[in-house]
């Protein structure tokens, strides 16, 4: 199931909830640039896959937007990594 991130801009998270919990990624948008300072996940989510669809969905953003991702945190940077096909947004 495709589900939808929103963002929260009061404060500058992006978010999406599973389970009735919330995964986010904190973020700064800069001028073409989407920082992505780090990723949390619940505890009980862990390891579900959820953060990868959180990260999925702010790929989908960054580019919908035409925007290079900054992953300072190691979830990040390792899902874009991985992720062949988002690879071109890494900056």
């Amino acid at each position: 199931m495709s589900r939808q991130i929103r963002d929260n801009v009061a404060c500058r998270r992006l978010e999406l909830d599973v389970n009735d919990q919330a995964i986010f990624g904190i973020y700064e948008r800069r001028e073409a640039e989407l920082v992505i300072r780090y990723v949390e996940t619940p505890r009980p989510l862990r390891g579900t896959g959820a953060a990868g669809q959180l990260m999925q969905g702010i790929a989908k953003l960054a580019r919908a937007e035409g925007r290079n991702i900054t992953p300072l945190g190691g979830y990040a940077w390792a899902w874009l990594r991985r992720h062949k096909e988002y690879r071109d947004l890494l900056n």
